[in-house]
């Protein structure tokens, strides 16, 4: 069985994650979305939030491709927590060449701590290139519409959160 792992921190999951969670799901026979618990980036959502809102945008998935996509929290080392889940690869978007510089970073540390497991990228969607989490939350916070960037519950919690 091929088990991928797709990570972040999903603070909140955007239109580009759906995406990308989409097209690996397609690649793999068991998808599992790690949720990051990064204490450090003080996450807007709390983790349980974090993870009903991604299980409720990846039902709509399971349902129409039969894929099979489970949400795993975690906190430890990312190549500890793909060696949990039983994952041969750990699947990275890419929006920008600016991504890539840290990705590439990070796969040579993870190749250092465990070589059997690899790192596979796909590249976002050219509509879906320039969102990202942080300027999301940033247009929110300053009243802008979200709706192009996340889906419409992810847009509601945010508004919620952010605008009281």
């Amino acid at each position: 069985m091929r088990i991928g792992l797709y990570p972040g921190t999903f603070d909140p999951v955007t239109l580009g994650h759906i995406d990308i969670i989409e097209r690996a799901a397609r690649l793999v026979d068991r998808l599992v979305i790690g949720v990051a618990i990064n204490r450090d980036k003080g996450p807007l959502f709390t983790l349980e939030e974090r993870v009903a809102l991604i299980e409720a945008e990846i039902a709509p998935i399971i349902a129409a491709s039969g894929a099979e996509i489970v949400v795993h929290p975690f906190e430890n080392l990312l190549i500890d927590c793909a060696r949990d889940v039983g994952a041969g690869m750990i699947i990275r978007g890419l929006r920008a060449v600016a991504d890539f510089e840290y990705e590439f970073q990070m796969v040579g540390m993870n190749r250092a701590l465990d070589s059997s497991i690899e790192t596979v990228f796909l590249m976002a969607d050219a509509r879906r290139q320039a969102i990202a989490s942080k300027l999301v939350k940033e247009i929110c916070r300053l009243n802008g519409d979200v709706s192009r960037f996340v889906p419409p519950a992810v847009a509601e919690a945010l508004a919620a959160r952010l605008r009281g």
